[in-house]
């Protein structure tokens, strides 16, 4: 049997999933590798600019959110889904060229930089949105437990590449360099999506479908859907809970590194071995394991994985909190996230509706991912003002993994309730 066969048997693909699932890894690894060429930057900002001032650039992300949120709807109601997801792209590119004019021309350098570590912290999440969005309507239930976790690997493999080309271009040429090069790659995802999207068409057609035609809603539809829905209500905490225990250890992580390692080059250095250790593991673990083990033991294993590596995480904080426990804690709950946790969550929106897909999950994934970001930025700032230290944070949270576990359980429950049955 030739190697390439034995591969697809393998990784469980059947022949008429081969061509979209390989545009769709084009797609996301173009989008990742895109987004980690400037990722190095944004923290490196984020000291420059003072780790006291995070929490007022987290709300300026947030309100941006808010204001970008019902845009989106405005939008969405009215384009195809083809035009939608290019539009977002080119909307992105013109800003990263904008940015490089600013950078190159030293207009303001100080206040550039807070706006791209804003506009890099929603670029990152809206357009992630959007792929996800666009995957979970592009494939079916079954096939988003099969396919979700070897498509985000593609994102992985950009992952892997970004801090690499980040770390080679830095020494041939400024900073600002690296925001073309960026865009370049997510102008090849709107080719991406175009081949998607004649895949996606085809399809339709042979099923009856509308694929082309306007999600349609209201402006605030997704505000009004995420919340009108118990299921969607369970999405929107399962990541509230993921994101303030992950801002709140991104928080300590900037502060150690900021008193511990001395200088902008080093502390660069240190972000880019961290994102390529996460991502290497990420990779290997969505490649060899993450549809194998959601095969078995279905979306409750993943989704489980990472209250259980926060809740020894936070053990480890509260009773060891130094510079290596984080940077160890960090970079596995970052694994989690991305090989387990990230494809988990996104095979739950493929049993809602198309509107839900895009509105809800923009909404979700967005407003409440970086309201989240915002409200524990300041919670965390003013309980340390009253005295509190950051090994009782710790055992604060520890209680809440174990909410955080029997909500990943009740959302698998209910997505296996939500899976209509086989067709004859």
């Amino acid at each position: 049997m030739p190697a390439r066969s034995v591969i697809w048997r393998w990784i469980k693909v059947e022949a008429d999933e081969r061509v979209p699932l390989s545009w769709s890894f084009a797609y996301f690894f173009c989008l990742l590798c895109g987004y980690y060429i400037l990722r190095p930057v944004r923290d490196e900002m984020a000291i420059e600019g003072g780790v006291q001032h995070l929490p007022w650039m987290m709300t300026g992300t947030f309100l941006t959110l808010l204001v970008a949120t019902p845009l989106f709807g405005f939008v969405s109601a009215r384009c195809s889904r083809a035009r939608l997801l290019l539009s977002v792209y080119l909307f992105f590119i013109t800003h990263l060229l904008c940015f490089f004019v600013a950078m190159m021309s030293q207009w303001h350098p100080e206040w550039v930089a807070r706006v791209f570590f804003v506009w890099l912290s929603v670029f990152n999440l809206f357009v992630v949105s959007v792929f996800w969005s666009f995957m979970a309507d592009m494939f079916s239930p079954e096939q988003g437990v099969r396919l979700f976790g070897l498509i985000a690997a593609g994102g992985s493999t950009g992952a892997l590449l970004g801090p690499l080309l980040t770390t080679g271009l830095t020494y041939l040429f400024p900073v600002p360099v690296l925001m073309p090069v960026s865009a370049l790659f997510l102008f090849v995802c709107m080719g991406c999506i175009y081949r998607l999207e004649v895949w996606g068409r085809d399809r339709a057609a042979f099923r009856h479908e509308h694929a082309g035609e306007p999600i349609g809603g209201g402006v605030l539809a997704g505000v009004r859907l995420a919340v009108s829905s118990p299921y969607l209500l369970g999405i929107c905490g399962y990541l509230a809970m993921l994101t303030m225990t992950a801002t709140f250890l991104y928080f300590e992580q900037l502060r150690l590194v900021a008193d511990y390692v001395a200088t902008p080059e080093a502390r660069t250095r240190l972000f880019s071995s961290m994102d390529f250790a996460t991502n290497i593991l990420t990779w290997l673990t969505q490649i060899l394991i993450t549809n194998r083990l959601v095969g078995r033991f279905g979306l409750v294993s993943a989704l489980l994985f990472l209250p259980f590596i926060s809740l020894v995480g936070f053990l480890g904080v509260a009773l060891w909190p130094g510079l290596v426990v984080y940077v160890v804690f960090s970079v596995l709950r970052r694994v989690g996230e991305y090989a387990l946790s990230k494809p988990a969550r996104e095979v739950l929106f493929t049993v809602v509706s198309r509107e839900e897909k895009y509105k809800a999950k923009n909404f979700i994934d967005t407003a409440v991912s970086r309201g989240g970001d915002a409200s524990t930025g300041w919670l965390v700032s003013g309980v340390k003002a009253l005295g509190v230290t950051t090994i009782h944070i710790a055992w604060a949270l520890i209680p809440v993994m174990f909410l955080w576990a029997w909500l990943s359980r009740w959302l698998a429950l209910e997505h296996s309730r939500r899976v209509p049955p086989p067709v004859g």
